[in-house]
């Protein structure tokens, strides 16, 4: 996943598949789950948010100077990937 030179490098499918098992799998009802770019360790994080509106404090890859960017958004439950708004 992720592959291309629009991404910074690619995540297993397994590892995204697991992650949102366990978004799924939390007692808070998360809604979302957010594909984290961490530019320091230089690798993909998991982030689960309740809503959209918690989407807000996070900036997408490329324009940010942030070391935290968001490459997707997908809907835990219908696995559909989200417009970043």
């Amino acid at each position: 996943m992720f592959e291309g030179p629009d991404y910074p490098k690619s995540l297993k499918e397994d590892q995204f598949d697991l992650w949102l098992e366990e978004g799924r799998s939390k007692k808070i009802n998360y809604e979302l789950m957010l594909v984290i770019w961490d530019s320091f360790e230089e690798k993909y994080a998991p982030v689960y948010v309740e809503n959209r509106s918690e989407c807000a404090s996070y900036e997408p890859y490329g324009d940010s100077t942030k070391t935290e960017t968001v490459i997707a958004i997908y809907d835990l439950y219908s696995e559909a990937r989200i417009s970043f708004f």
